[in-house]
Order: structure tokens, then sequence, then C-alpha cells
């Protein structure tokens, strides 16, 4: 599966890079293709382009906040989980995308 996902917390430090981290860790294991937008502190970084989210099958945002320019990913398939579940369960997060 090709998958895009935005992480990002309310104080867009720890959690949400270690979300991110989680992510693509899991995602490699399970054999899946991964790119990962983090919007934290210092703002939009690895930013996902308009090609990455029209050729991805599901969008994944892991967020405790509104993503930043979510007009991107209108008439895409998008799954919200909480950035605390990505960092607890990415296993169960990988799971929602399935279905």
């Amino acid at each position: 599966m090709r998958i895009v996902a935005v992480t990002a917390c309310p104080t867009g430090i720890a959690h949400t890079y270690m979300a991110a981290e989680q992510l693509e860790r899991t995602a490699r294991a399970l054999g899946h293709e991964i790119k990962v937008e983090t919007q934290g502190a210092m703002g939009i970084e690895n930013e996902l382009s308009e090609e990455d989210v029209s050729r991805a099958d599901v969008v994944l945002f892991a967020v405790g906040i509104e993503v930043e320019r979510g007009e991107r990913f209108e008439g895409a398939r998008v799954v919200r989980v909480a950035v605390q579940d990505a960092i607890k369960n990415p296993r169960g997060v990988f799971e929602k995308l399935q279905g």
C-alpha cells in the first residue's frame, strides 16, 4: 500500500516526530511505502507534494490539531487517528488503513 501521512501534536515537538518515526518503521516492517510530513514547532517539514497525495492509496492524519493546508487532501481517502495512537499502537493504525 502507498501511504502519505501527516503527524502533528498541539505543542509540535516530541509527539509529532515520535509518531512519524513509528509510522515509518512500522510501514517498512509491514511492506508498505510511506512518506510522512511533520507539522511541528519548525513548521511543515518533508512537505507532501500534489503528486505524493495523488499517488497515495490513503492519507493518514495522525494528529491532535487541525492539519495545515488541509485543502491539499480534498478528494483523497483520509483516515484520522490520534497522534498518541501512532506512537503507542502503530500496527493498529495500519489495520485501520486496510479497512
